[in-house]
């Protein structure tokens, strides 16, 4: 027996939930326009290779991976910014500097699902290329404070860190690069005594170990007093207190410009993928356990990919988690309301009519459509008010031979006769 049903972790979306999904996505995309980032669209299909570098051993173990007709080894993307790198470093390579990509899609990860967490999620991506200043980061931060003020968030706060902090201590350690994406991967994961085992047996000295512990524990909402214990910290390790010294830049130029929001800054914060260099992100809401959006700095990534050294970063904001997230805290989507008209033909001689009204209404840009059951008028309008309809078009032959039809306001309840060249103007301007 064929299985009628998903599969787990994937989900259909009905009318009303897929409204909710684009009223994101058109808030992302009109943000996007606002900042200058100009949409792009990659493959939902890319070389596994592609997808797998520097993307993070958890990611790499979670792909959608498999071998083509043609024995290529290839996989559903799991995040944009690996194919985005590719885009940069083959076709964009000689596009002026600074670039600001936008895009938005679906990903796909064979995760555990869990509330907030599915095997195909959608996001809106924003990537800004080829600046190294703290202006690039503080404008990526901004966005995203944009973005949730826009959907109507409350009580919301962006968590913050820098890899160079952590990379910065293990480095001047001697620790392998890989042993440090293995550190930084169980740090991810809270894993924290593991990881500070794993830092011990890569060869790092006791006091990197008590470096590394007291990091984990300096956190707080005191911006500028947290900075200045964490730079206290490391003030042995020359590049990480460099990091220190950025990301305090980043968050002045950020306060300064008038940009508010509860920030939490974690200097043992530390986010799954591989690639990240610089600052690193993530917006949160108390009602909901994991992250609305996240990103940070990459700037090895496009070089990877035989780029020129290129600076980026950016930010992936989870389309269906800030849903979720709105439902959660009872935010409403601020969709202008819209006419929806439904023309009702009493008889079938009038079938014809019906259909080139409701030509001319969206010509006018008024969505229209025909009663096609062939229900009685009443049976009609009140299938109407079932489908929210706000103005029905009644076609009738006495009124027909007139040039009219009788135009009913579906909320108020109130109809009149009105001539059909004056159809649109009447329905935009609403009963008398």
């Amino acid at each position: 027996m064929p299985q009628f049903r998903t599969l787990r972790g994937m989900r259909d979306f009905l009318p009303k939930d897929a409204k909710k999904m684009r009223y994101v996505e058109v808030v992302a995309r009109d943000l996007a326009r606002l900042y200058g980032y100009g949409e792009i669209i990659t493959p939902v299909v890319e070389h596994y290779d592609i997808l797998a570098a520097k993307s993070g051993e958890e990611i790499r173990e979670r792909m959608y991976a498999f071998t083509d007709m043609g024995g290529r080894r290839v996989a559903l993307r799991p995040e944009f910014t690996a194919s985005i790198a590719r885009l940069v470093a083959t076709k964009m390579r000689h596009e002026p500097k600074p670039m600001k990509l936008f895009c938005a899609g679906s990903l796909y990860r064979y995760d555990e699902p869990q509330h907030g967490r599915f095997r195909e999620f959608w996001q809106a991506n924003y990537e800004l290329i080829g600046s190294s200043k703290p202006e690039a980061d503080a404008e990526i931060l901004t966005l995203t404070y944009d973005l949730i003020e826009r959907l109507g968030f409350r009580n919301y706060w962006v968590k913050i860190g820098h890899v160079g902090i952590l990379r910065g201590i293990l480095a001047q350690e001697g620790i392998a690069e890989e042993q440090q994406n293995t550190i930084m991967q169980l740090l991810d994961k809270k894993r924290l005594d593991e990881a500070l085992t794993v830092t011990r047996e890569s060869g790092a000295s006791q006091s990197c170990v008590a470096t590394l512990k007291k990091l984990l524990e300096t956190r707080g909402k005191d911006v500028f007093q947290v900075l200045k214990e964490t730079k206290r910290v490391v003030e042995d390790y020359e590049s990480a207190v460099a990091a220190v010294e950025n990301l305090r830049e980043i968050l002045e130029l950020t306060r300064e410009s008038g940009v508010k929001f509860e920030t939490l800054i974690e200097a043992g914060f530390a986010r799954g993928l591989e690639y990240y260099t610089g600052m690193i992100f993530e917006s949160c809401v108390p009602e909901f356990e994991i992250a609305l959006a996240g990103g940070g700095r990459y700037d090895k990534l496009i070089e990877l990919f035989g780029g020129e050294p290129t600076p980026a970063l950016g930010v992936a904001q989870g389309i269906d988690r800030l849903v979720l997230a709105m439902k959660k805290q009872k935010v409403s989507p601020k969709v202008p309301e819209e006419n929806k008209v439904m023309i009702i033909p009493v008889g079938e001689e009038l079938k014809t009519k019906a259909f080139e009204l409701s030509l001319k209404l969206r010509n006018t840009k008024i969505p229209a459509e025909v009663e096609m059951m062939g229900r009685t008028v009443s049976k009609a309008l009140s299938d109407a008010d079932r489908r929210r309809v706000t103005h029905a078009v009644i076609v009738g032959p006495e009124e027909l031979r007139e040039e009219r039809v009788v135009l009913r306001d579906m909320k108020k309840r109130k109809q009149r006769v009105v001539e059909i060249q004056n159809l649109s103007k009447e329905i935009l301007r609403g009963p008398n």
